[in-house]
């Protein structure tokens, strides 16, 4: 359903470039206080690392970053703070060599990547059976937990949960940042793609895993990348086992799996989105009886800075994450 939006942007970033850039660099955040960190072995053994935040048997919120965050990302940081003061714990998911380290194999994460949060959710779960649990994630992170919930249907165990600013059509918006000023993120997110990939290579020789530095290598020269589309097909699909580009994308994309999700999830999309275009947004005819698709007018891409004073932003999404938590949380039968 369609539920209206009380967010109001702040006068002094009026546009969607200040509000997504604002945050991404003028947002300083301690990390939370108790934080401490936990490495799983996946079963193909390698690993992840996850940042708890605080202790007892409070209800557990698990927490996705975006393409090239970490659990240091200020939006992450900050909503472990909050939620710490609102009664919750959370544990923030490092995608695979996100974390500070490099991961052991030459597999990494992508938008459709589903098995490492699925593998968190049940390591959890065998731990504590009875926890309400929720997940929120946030950009490509917002797209991995709505393709997860959908691909899992009725057999997961969530009291709710939560996506902001989700690329829920990878092609177009990987289109949208071939244009405009979208493009100067493009280049940003793509050097550092670039360049983690390379680093990485020479990690996995140094720990003598030649085979696993072979499948980097035969991708070839990537500096004369350009574009995402040239990226995801050449790094993404070959490293993934996609056909291709456009297999990747479809494959991903997590609007098709809106229909199949049977936990209370929220569904945070603003119009200026500089990473995508209207056109990504569902209809109500694609949303499953569950999903509440909340639309702002603006807010830019995990921006939603509100406030009427200059440089004391009000982080809005650290409101409304928390309400809409503790809504469904309250409707757990005791």
């Amino acid at each position: 359903m369609f539920i209206k939006s009380t967010f109001k942007p702040a006068w002094w970033l009026n546009n969607a470039h200040l509000q997504t850039l604002y945050p991404a660099l003028m947002r300083t955040t301690p990390p939370p206080p108790g934080l401490r960190r936990e490495r799983l072995i996946t079963p193909d053994n390698d690993f992840i690392d996850i940042d708890w935040c605080g202790e007892g048997d409070q209800p557990l919120i698990i927490l996705l970053h975006g393409l090239t965050g970490s659990s240091r990302s200020g939006y992450i940081k900050g909503l472990q703070r909050t939620l710490l003061t609102q009664g919750f714990r959370s544990v923030a998911l490092n995608f695979r060599g996100c974390s500070g380290e490099y991961n052991h194999s030459a597999r990494c994460y992508h938008s459709g990547e589903t098995e490492d949060i699925h593998f968190l959710y049940q390591t959890i779960r065998l731990r504590e059976p009875d926890t309400p649990i929720a997940a929120v994630g946030f950009s490509l992170g917002g797209n991995v937990l709505l393709k997860w919930l959908g691909e899992q249907g009725n057999k997961l165990s969530l009291f709710a949960a939560i996506a902001v600013s989700v690329p829920l059509v990878l092609s177009a918006c990987a289109t949208k940042l071939d244009h405009g000023f979208s493009k100067i993120y493009r280049e940003n997110l793509l050097r550092d793609l670039k360049h983690h990939i390379r680093a990485k290579q020479g990690h996995l020789e140094k720990l003598g895993k030649r085979h696993e530095a072979g499948k980097i290598e035969q991708l070839g020269d990537l500096s004369r990348i350009k574009s995402f589309w040239q990226y995801d097909d050449r790094v993404v699909a070959r490293l993934h086992g996609f056909k291709n580009v456009q297999d990747y994308y479809q494959r991903s994309s997590s609007r098709q799996f809106l229909k199949s999700i049977t936990i209370p999830t929220l569904l945070i999309q603003a119009l200026d989105d500089p990473f995508m275009t209207e056109e990504v947004l569902p209809d109500v005819a694609e949303l499953s009886s569950t999903i509440y698709l909340e639309i702002t007018q603006g807010g830019g891409h995990v921006g939603f800075v509100a406030g009427e004073t200059p440089f004391k932003p009000d982080y809005w999404l650290e409101q409304r994450i928390p309400e809409f938590l503790k809504q469904h949380l309250s409707l757990i039968p005791s």
